[in-house]
């Protein structure tokens, strides 16, 4: 204990100041992590089960989705005060915001549909029809393609946002969860929770380029189950979430191949990392903890108490 204590201490001093929000989907709150000190400093209430979370470029604007309250809150995050709301169709889940910084990407499960809000005026500008349970959403760096990725027709669909038209649908394993674009928009990583797999598309041409599967030692493989993913820094390695087995897998983004396996939490489900990386932050929902890891070492270093089934996280600068 005492080397762990002397690990995260020097961590949090050396990285640049900043916080950790994760949300809390059984206790309608937000639990604010300093990432200098690694204890939560801040609590806010939201509405009914949060679970996306998102700042605008400036930070001056953090975006909750509120998925029992059909609703996406804005909050400010000097003050926790509830801003106001934006139309986001039911049960909003996951969301991504275009680099305009003004247009709202949304996946509302329960109606099958990609929802598209304008944040300035607060007004819904499209509606597009997608698979069965849309959950996962990206965009390019270029801002040209959207992603939603639907849990049961298990699929990935791709979006022109200029005509808010899909293009393509690709098939991916059972249960996609999550996406994400890497290397300057080149490739586009989806995770399959019911599947087991991590997929990377071609961007060009939207077909398959590799596919990740996990074996945790000691742990059945109905339990190893990938979810939410972030990569370091310039794109090295994906470090994905693998649910109820308890573990976070590192990823060589080149060979594609899995390089480690870190225990966590219970339930590990979504993770951001501080400002300069040197810290990953996972949000584990049955044990209601987020786990701080050593990026470089690969080690767990400290568990934080947070609310009832964290769900999402997002990190948030607060200077020097």
């Amino acid at each position: 204990m005492i080397r762990l204590t002397a690990m995260f201490s020097l961590l949090a001093s050396t990285a640049m100041a900043g916080e950790i929000w994760v949300t809390n989907e059984k206790d309608d709150t937000i639990s604010v992590i300093s990432t200098e000190t690694l204890e939560v400093v801040r609590t806010y209430e939201t509405g009914e089960r949060p679970r996306g979370i998102l700042f605008n470029s400036d930070y001056s604007r953090v975006y909750i989705c509120a998925s029992d309250s059909n609703a996406v809150q804005v909050m400010d995050p000097n003050s926790g005060e509830i801003l106001h709301e934006l139309p986001s169709g039911d049960d909003p889940e996951q969301f991504v915001l275009h680099p305009d910084d003004r247009h709202l990407y949304i996946a509302n499960e329960d109606d099958a549909i990609t929802t598209v809000v304008d944040v300035e005026t607060r007004k819904v500008v499209a509606q597009i029809d997608v698979g069965v349970e849309p959950e996962g959403m990206a965009v390019s760096p270029d801002g040209k393609i959207a992603i939603t990725t639907s849990e049961t027709t298990n699929m990935a669909h791709w979006i022109d946002t200029e005509t808010q038209e899909l293009f393509a649908n690709t098939l991916v394993d059972s249960r996609p969860r999550h996406a994400e674009f890497i290397k300057d928009g080149a490739e586009m990583w989806v995770s399959s929770e019911i599947g087991g797999t991590l997929t990377v598309f071609d961007t060009a041409t939207q077909t398959e380029k590799a596919k990740m599967s996990f074996e945790v030692q000691g742990v059945h493989p109905d339990r190893v189950q990938p979810v939410g993913f972030e990569f370091t820094a310039g794109d090295t390695h994906a470090f994905v979430a693998l649910g109820p087995s308890n573990h976070v897998a590192v990823v060589n983004a080149e060979t594609y191949e899995v390089e480690d396996y870190i225990l966590v939490g219970r339930r590990v489900w979504h993770m951001d990392f501080n400002e300069d990386r040197s810290m990953l932050f996972t949000t584990n929902g049955v044990s209601g903890d987020v786990t701080v890891i050593d990026v470089e070492k690969r080690e767990a270093i400290k568990s934080i108490k947070v609310g009832r089934f964290p769900w999402g996280a997002a990190f948030r600068p607060t200077g020097s």
